[in-house]
C-alpha cells in the first residue's frame, strides 16, 4: 500500500493534537526528537509510555485511553493523530484503540509496517501513513512554504 501525498498534506495541516506512541525519553532516540520537533511546531503533543511520567517537559500517558481524555479535557477536543514508535507486531492493538477511540488518523514510522491492521483501520475510517517518517514529511513541506 502506497501512502497518499494528499492524505499526508491533510493529516499534517488539519491535526492539531498529536499522541505519540512509545516516546523515548533518551536523546538519540528519534520517538524523543520528533516528539520535541512537533510541538516545536505547533501542535499539541502527547507522548505515550506506561514507563515514563514526563519526556521534554510533556506529561506522558500510559495509553491512548488516558492521552484521549487528556486531549478532551486540555484542548476540548480529542487526538487528531496518533504517531506510531512502536514495534510492527504493536500495531494490532493500537489499530483497535484508534478505532474504538474515534481517532482520524494514524502515522506509522519509517520501518513500521502491518498491512493487514492498516486496511482494519481503513475500513473503519481512519485515514492512515505507514512505513514514513512525520519529521521528513513535515519539515519537507515547511521549506516548501
Amino acid at each position: 500500500m502506497d501512502n497518499d501525498p494528499a492524505v499526508i498534506e491533510e493529516m499534517l495541516h488539519t491535526s492539531r493534537t498529536i499522541a505519540v506512541v512509545g516516546m523515548s525519553d533518551k536523546p538519540w532516540r528519534a520517538s524523543r526528537n520528533i516528539g520535541r520537533y512537533l510541538a516545536d511546531n505547533g501542535y499539541h503533543v502527547l507522548p505515550v509510555n506506561p514507563a515514563l511520567t514526563e519526556i521534554v517537559g510533556l506529561k506522558c500517558y500510559p495509553d491512548l485511553d488516558s492521552a484521549q481524555a487528556a486531549a478532551r479535557e486540555q484542548y476540548g477536543n480529542g487526538i487528531d493523530l496518533v504517531d506510531v514508535f512502536r514495534a510492527s507486531e504493536h500495531v494490532p492493538g493500537i489499530v483497535d484503540d484508534v478505532i474504538r477511540l474515534g481517532i482520524p488518523y494514524l502515522w506509522l514510522q519509517d520501518d513500521v509496517v502491518h498491512d493487514e491492521a492498516v486496511a482494519r483501520a481503513r475500513a473503519a475510517g481512519v485515514k492512515c501513513v505507514q512505513n514514513d517518517c512525520v519529521f521528513r514529511e513535515h519539515s519537507r513541506r515547511a521549506s516548501e512554504h
